[in-house]
């Protein structure tokens, strides 16, 4: 009964969004929050204190999404109302016409090299706009977006989800490599199907076969170094796959290679390498604040998440508020209890880069003030539902994930439910545990956290390989990406889509449940 009443409010919110006449996030997910928490206080009889602090926290966790969502909004409409996006268009129909090239330079090489630098979702929130500005569908974009972001996500920002999300297993750097190899191996042989899918969704079958040799020309020029590199570095594989592969898709698109011909290839007017520098420096000047920030070693990291030293305030029964010298604000022992909350300003990845990043490029095409006034409202005004959506998306991830060491989070219930269900022939269903975790969270870093160590219990129980197992649950943590809530909430908050939510996720599930079944193949082929 508590695993059936912990799958409840999932099947509520999955019915109430996937039904004829779907119900919007905005709605549905603050209802099964409710729900959730009723259930909380109600069924499994968790100290209300406790909850209505998890509450709390989950209230201020979502602001870290929505303020990245928002920064990229405020970005994209900063490089459509200055004229960016019209050079950066122009740019892209000079080196090719062809549909299949454009989804694949930006949805999948450039998305790609994103994700290795940042993480956090920003992928689909940065590509997505510019492939709508192209003229594609927002509703299919939005879809090929969040399937494409699979393969690099588990060595999304610089390698988090698996130094920090496995990390903490008390693992040793080589035990971390072999489960970095293995992970890289398996993204690897999923990446030969899953990038052909998400553009089925975006373009006729025909237009995608005629074009086949390019968009694996394309693939493999991200995959092959990010699987080579995986063998000596579990940080940079993404960073570095998308860099060498969005490089060489250009070159490839600029010579035809792989790719239909095309009558209308040269009709279009070439852009001036300034205007292009000028116009792009937004996405250059992103990534290249992203990458400064997020490498140890150039040193600026640990400035922007320092703890120490911090400004330390009494709240009362509320918290103990802590700021620290790099604008750490941390919230401890909310309401008394063990909750407690974290934001690094300067770190998530919304006020740097995208509100720095937008003011600069305001700056660099001398944009009126009222340009600037007009982009934050217009922006703020698109954030309304999604800013719902969120706050109950992890007011509601924060329910599942509370435990105590006397009462099971609803989290680990449905985890051991599913590995007592499968028993030995766990690892062809190991990676679908992680994408639980990411459909929780929408974080493959926050799936590693919450199942790493049930499925490391698992193998040794079983006698499984441990890295093996490891790689399924970080594999999976980035498959289920492409159905987490929050993730198909930003994007489409990002496209101004409104009540499609349900829709996207009926369409990502499919390839997601591929991928598992390529991931369970491949693993017990060449790694069991």
């Amino acid at each position: 009964m508590p695993t059936l009443f912990s799958l409840l409010p999932i099947a509520l919110l999955i019915v109430l969004m996937t039904k004829k006449n779907s119900m919007p996030s905005f709605k549905a997910l603050p209802l099964v929050a409710l729900l959730l928490y009723l259930l909380k206080l109600a069924y499994f009889g968790f100290d209300a204190n406790l909850v209505n602090a998890t509450v709390f926290s989950g209230l201020l966790t979502a602001w870290t999404p929505i303020l990245i969502v928002w920064g990229a909004i405020f970005m994209f409409k900063t490089m459509e109302y200055t004229g960016a996006m019209d050079t950066i268009r122009c740019w892209l129909n000079s080196i090719t016409t062809n549909r299949v090239a454009q989804l694949m330079i930006i949805g999948w090489s450039f998305a790609f090299l994103i994700e290795g630098a940042s993480g956090f979702g920003t992928p689909a929130a940065i590509a997505a706009p510019i492939l709508v500005g192209l003229g594609f569908p927002a509703v299919r974009v939005a879809i090929l977006c969040l399937i494409m972001n699979s393969v690099p996500v588990s060595f999304g920002a610089v390698g988090t989800p698996t130094w920090f999300g496995l990390g903490q297993l008390g693992l040793s750097s080589a035990e971390l490599s072999v489960i970095g190899i293995e992970t890289a191996v398996l993204h690897g042989a999923a990446a030969m199907v899953i990038p052909v899918i998400a553009l089925i969704f975006a373009l006729s079958l025909a237009e995608v076969r005629r074009n086949l040799l390019f968009i694996y020309l394309s693939i493999l020029s991200c995959v092959v170094p990010y699987v080579l590199l995986a063998r000596l570095n579990y940080e940079f594989p993404s960073v570095v796959g998308g860099a060498i592969g969005l490089t060489l898709s250009v070159f490839f698109a600029l010579r035809g290679i792989g790719l239909e011909r095309d009558d209308d290839t040269g009709n279009h007017q070439g852009v001036a390498a300034s205007a292009l520098i000028k116009a792009t420096f937004p996405l250059w000047g992103t990534v290249g604040l992203l990458l400064v920030t997020r490498i140890n070693q150039l040193g600026i990291k640990p400035l922007l998440v320092a703890t120490e030293p911090s400004w330390d305030l009494s709240l009362g029964s509320l918290a103990n508020l802590h700021i620290s010298s790099s604008l750490v604000i941390s919230l401890a022992n909310l309401f008394g209890s063990s909750v407690s909350w974290k934001f690094q300003l300067l770190y998530v990845p919304a006020l740097i880069p995208f509100f720095v990043i937008s003011m600069v490029t305001f700056i660099l095409f001398a944009s009126p003030f009222a340009l600037v006034e007009k982009t934050f409202s217009e922006s703020a005004r698109q954030m309304q539902k999604p800013i719902i959506a969120l706050l109950g998306a992890l007011v509601f991830v924060k329910l599942l994930m509370l435990g105590t060491p006397d009462n099971s989070a609803n989290t680990i219930l449905i985890g051991k439910a599913l590995a007592d269900t499968f028993g030995h022939q766990w690892q062809f269903f190991a990676s679908y545990l992680g994408a639980l975790g990411a459909f929780f969270s929408g974080s493959n870093t926050v799936s590693n956290l919450t199942f790493g160590g049930i499925q490391l219990s698992i193998a040794k129980d079983l006698g499984l390989s441990p890295s093996t197992i490891l790689a399924y649950q970080s594999v999976g943590g980035a498959m289920g990406n492409m159905t987490c809530i929050h993730n198909i909430v930003a994007v489409c908050s990002v496209l101004g889509i409104s009540a499609e939510e349900g829709f996207i996720l009926k369409r990502t599930v499919v390839p997601m449940v591929l991928y598992g079944v390529i991931v369970a193949i491949v693993g017990n082929l060449f790694l069991a």
